[in-house]
């Protein structure tokens, strides 16, 4: 177990780095104004804030939005609570992290005192079922993966489920995919929970707004142990304004500009000869060389160090996708 959050460098999160920064291109905030019909629903919630809150409607909301029941479906203070959840759930035998990825769940679960199995893969960072332990009881994933933008193939990660195991599949850049190809939160398998967040993609960090799906029996035992209104009315309503048909092509254009904004920036990094990977997120991993990420800082520019990541070293950073305008700033310092 390590000592605090402070050294722990699973525990690192880019809105430490953005902080004081010119330039941000470490948080994975979509870079865009918040719709006046979502504004308009968080201002409304306020209204309501002299009572208890309930995730009633966001439930209902989020269950006709994936098309499934509402008893498969929980809604979460953000994707952090629902990990220190699953991490809580059980105690799991052999609990495994598909690395590199976002490090919160392995810090969740070994807060909950668990000896946490990495598998590491290394580029191009793509999934193959059999390099999962086959005792694993708990698997955990990303797709599309932060840091690197791997989407996997749904089938991929489908052949991972198994009786008495449980798939947990952090999808909280797949609405950055405008057709989400690859999703599986309208799936009902046996094992099967995906998590969603709603922060990114709507521009709302400060509101800890996301939601999991998936098998039912899972969704009751995780409802159990969450502590009670941790959900405030106003998450609630943000996931109720997210998740509704109004929302669908607002959320659709923003995951097109996000992927014309992503591919101007691969391309520059083409151009320029950085080695970076394809992307299907809000951001791209990019090898730019040691010393770049503090080179950066020192003239205002913040990138995400991507060597808190098991399996990435200092020789790679990842960059949020920003506006061309924006993009083309980041890749003027780069040049040698």
């Amino acid at each position: 177990m390590r000592s605090t959050a402070m050294d722990d460098p699973l525990r690192h999160h880019g809105d430490v780095e953005a902080r004081d920064a010119t330039l941000d291109f470490a948080v994975n905030v979509y870079d865009g104004a918040r719709p006046p019909w979502l504004d308009a629903a968080l201002l409304a919630s306020l209204d309501e804030v002299g009572r208890y809150p309930t995730s009633d409607a966001a439930r209902a909301a989020v269950a006709a939005h994936h098309h499934r029941p509402s008893d498969g479906v929980l809604i979460t203070a953000g994707a952090a609570e629902a990990f220190t959840l699953i991490a809580r759930l059980r105690p799991w035998r052999r609990p495994v992290v598909v690395h590199p990825q976002f490090t919160e769940p392995h810090a969740a679960l070994e807060q909950a005192g668990h000896r946490v199995t990495s598998v590491v893969l290394t580029e191009p960072f793509v999934l193959d079922p059999e390099q999962v332990p086959e005792d694993a009881d708990l698997v955990v994933i990303g797709n599309p993966t932060n840091p690197t933008g791997v989407l996997h193939p749904a089938a991929t990660i489908r052949a991972l489920l198994q009786p008495g195991r449980v798939v947990v599949v952090d999808e909280a850049f797949m609405d950055c995919d405008p057709d989400e190809t690859e999703s599986l939160a309208g799936v009902k398998a046996a094992g099967l929970v995906v998590l969603r967040s709603l922060t990114k993609h709507w521009g709302i960090p400060g509101i800890r707004a996301g939601y999991l799906v998936g098998d039912a029996m899972i969704v009751t035992g995780l409802a159990l142990n969450q502590t009670p209104w941790s959900v405030g009315t106003t998450a609630a309503a943000a996931v109720v304004a997210c998740t509704s048909p109004e929302a669908a092509s607002e959320g659709r254009r923003r995951a097109e500009q996000v992927r014309d904004w992503r591919e101007h920036l691969e391309k520059g990094l083409a151009d320029l000869g950085v080695h970076h990977l394809a992307s299907t997120a809000s951001f791209v991993l990019a090898q730019v060389g040691p010393g770049i990420h503090e080179r950066l800082r020192d003239r205002g520019i913040a990138v995400r160090r991507a060597d808190t990541f098991p399996g990435l070293d200092q020789s790679w950073v990842r960059i949020a996708v920003r506006s061309p305008e924006m993009t083309d700033r980041l890749l003027a310092v780069l040049l040698p």
